[in-house]
Order: C-alpha cells, then structure tokens, then sequence
C-alpha cells in the first residue's frame, strides 16, 4: 500500500545480489536455476528501520565488539514491546538469550526429553521442528492439522489419542503457525493446554511470528491463555523476522520456570554458546521501540496490500490455485493440487517453468503435498512478476 501517509518506501527494490544472502546468492549451491524469481526463505527483501541501522552505525563507530550482556535498557525494551504489541507482561527474569529460535528448540529437545522420547507436531509445519526432533535421536509423533473449506484447525481427536498412546514428552506448537497462517484462538490454545496438563506433556510455542498477525485475528501467547502452564512451558521469541534481523543472530527465550529454565541453560552452556552476539543486542533494543512499532505498522499494511493482490491475481487468472488466506505470517500457502503434479513435478514446475524459487509444501510434513509456500515480504513489483510467471506457466499446462 503506498501513499501520501507512507513514511517508509517499501517499493523500493534493492539488489542483494553479491551481499551472500542465502535468498539470493546461494541458488547454485542448492541445485536451484540462477534464473528463478526467490520467494522461499522467510527473509524480507526491507531495509531494517532507520532506527535500527542508526543503532548500529553509533556501535559501529564506538570500535569495540567485546562480549557483551543485555542491559536494564535491553529488558525495558522487550517489557515495552510484549506489553504493548502482545499484552502480556512476562517477568524479565525468566528470559533467555540465544542466536536463534532453531537453536532454542533443539536445546529444549536436549533438555526436556531423553533419547527414545516421543516429541508431538502439528503438520505441515516449519520443517526445522522435525529435524531438530530427528537429529537428536528422538521420536517423532504427528498429529495433522485438518483443512477444512480453506480453513485449517487442530484436529484435537487426533492430538488426544497421540498424547495418551505415544507417551509423548514434549509437544512443539507453532503460534502464528508458519506455513498456513493459522492465529490460533483463546479458545484452542486453552484446548490444547488442557490437553498438556491431562498427559504432563511439556510445551514448546514458537511465536516467532506474533508480529504479523491481521485483524480480526488476534495473538494470544500460550502462557496468557494458560497461565497454570507456567512450569511445564517454554515460548520463543525473537526479532529477527519482524524486523529482519536473521543475521544478526538473537532470541529471547521465555522459561518462567525454574526447573525448566534451569534444564535449558544447561544444554545451552553445553553446547558453548554464552554471549549474546552484540550487534544482535543492539538492533533488538533499537527496534523494540516507539520508532520500530511505527515502521512495522506500516509494513503490515504493505503486506496486507500483497496479500490482497495475490488472493484477487490468483482468484481472477489462476483457477488451478487456491490461496490460502492467512490470518498471520508474511508466507502465503498456496494449495496447487488441482495441477495434478506429485512430488518433486511440481517442485521442477516451478522452478523449470515458472522460474520461481518456492518452498514446497512436501518438506513441511504430512499434508504438505501439493502445496507452495511464497514469501510476500518483497515489493509489489517482484509480486507482480513472480504472478506473471506462473500464470504464464499454468496457461502451458491447460
């Protein structure tokens, strides 16, 4: 959306060719056509906002990158951001920092479960909760979510047999649920707590994404909803995708228990992570911050914008496609079942014929097949072309 109102251009298209972006530069490495239009990664193609790089340019000048630790600023920063974007009021002292939420769920796989335990998701879901699961030599537990009339809901039929005959420890919940945009209600993430404290099952929310989250919905985190959970419960929370700060490497990871808290940061010092990357610390201070929640009204607007525009392009040209609408997340799910193509064919569809870099739906688990999922964090005129493409490769199909 641009006008008169728009502080920020987020029109602006920027090369990031030759910057070693993994979106951009990084195509050979992976078998991926250099001609293909990149729309996977969660990584926005927007400048940070000023206040950010302002931060870091001051740091920068200062010369010194020691070890460093959050500061009592650091932690008002993150009370004025989860009171006013969440309305919630964690207790600063239960944080903790890591370079990242993928860090943090394979730390609290670590810490909360042994060889052999049973660790629950809820598919298709991002697919780093299943190889942190695998790769630890846990076992993994699946419980599909169900698409119903374009809507996706927590099969909890489903959840309660897994949980009572899988002996399951530990259950990872995605909030936003990253790919298909589902906010999950009071009303369901309190099922689902209730569900937890029947079967002692500890749990993981990965709220990464709370951020971009569109009215009428509304995010809730876990812990408002389930206030008795306290104990048993671990969120993750970090800017980098709000703000696009992926390479800066810092998350904050919320344990209010102690016993739990205590489990985690073991496995942390385990694995020899202790300070914070100091740039990290910075930009989040920065752009938890009156100016911060500024530049992100306005980008949510935008990608409402692109939102909007691909549901109405693919509505009007592509009746092959369905989008899937979110009601969160910057990622678009898009359901191409009806092209008929299995497996890797419509991974080489697009990337062959479409020219477009997507994520398929088949590594995000069980329900996953024959969906895409597309990045919309990008101007509207890669929006524009990447619509081209496939409309013009869907018209060689029919």
């Amino acid at each position: 959306m641009k006008g008169p109102a728009m502080t920020y251009n987020f029109d602006q298209v920027i090369d990031r060719k030759g910057t070693g972006s993994l979106k951009y530069d990084c195509a050979a490495a992976r078998q991926v056509p250099e001609d293909c239009l990149p729309l996977w990664v969660a990584d926005q193609d927007f400048r940070c906002p000023p206040c950010v790089s302002q931060a870091l340019i001051q740091r920068a000048e200062h010369g010194i990158f020691g070890y460093t630790e959050p500061d009592q600023g650091y932690y008002e920063a993150l009370r004025y951001w989860f009171s006013r974007r969440w309305q919630w009021q964690p207790d600063l002292n239960g944080f903790v920092q890591t370079p990242g939420v993928v860090f943090a769920l394979a730390m609290a796989v670590r810490a909360f479960t042994q060889p052999g335990d049973a660790v629950l998701i809820q598919t298709p879901v991002y697919y780093p909760f299943t190889e942190v699961i695998l790769d630890n030599n846990r076992r993994l537990v699946t419980s599909p979510l169900s698409l119903r009339d374009g809507h996706y809901e927590m099969d909890f039929v489903s959840l309660r047999r897994q949980l009572e005959t899988q002996q399951v420890k530990l259950l990872f919940l995605c909030n936003p649920h990253n790919p298909v945009g589902r906010v999950w209600t009071a009303t369901e993430l309190r099922q689902l707590g209730d569900l937890c404290a029947r079967y002692q099952v500890k749990i993981v929310a990965d709220e990464i994404h709370a951020d971009f989250v569109y009215a009428p919905a509304i995010h809730r985190s876990f812990l408002t909803v389930n206030p008795n959970l306290a104990e048993q419960t671990m969120v993750c929370t970090a800017p980098s995708k709000t703000f696009n700060l992926a390479g800066l490497q810092i998350a904050n990871i919320y344990l209010p228990g102690q016993a739990m808290r205590t489990a985690f940061k073991h496995e942390v010092n385990a694995a020899g992570y202790s300070q914070a990357n100091c740039m990290g610390l910075i930009a989040c201070k920065a752009c938890y911050s009156a100016e911060g929640e500024a530049w992100l009204e306005e980008l949510k607007l935008y990608l409402q914008d692109n939102i909007a525009y691909i549901d109405q392009f693919v509505a009007q040209n592509l009746p092959e496609l369905a989008v899937i609408k979110p009601e969160g997340t910057y990622l678009l799910w898009l359901d191409c079942r009806k092209l008929n193509l299995e497996g890797t064919e419509l991974r080489q569809f697009m990337r062959q014929q479409a020219k477009l870099w997507l994520d398929d739906g088949f590594i995000f688990g069980q329900g996953g097949e024959g969906f895409v999922r597309l990045n919309i964090a990008c101007p509207k005129a890669t929006l524009t072309e990447a619509m081209r493409r496939l409309q013009t490769a869907c018209q060689q199909l029919r």
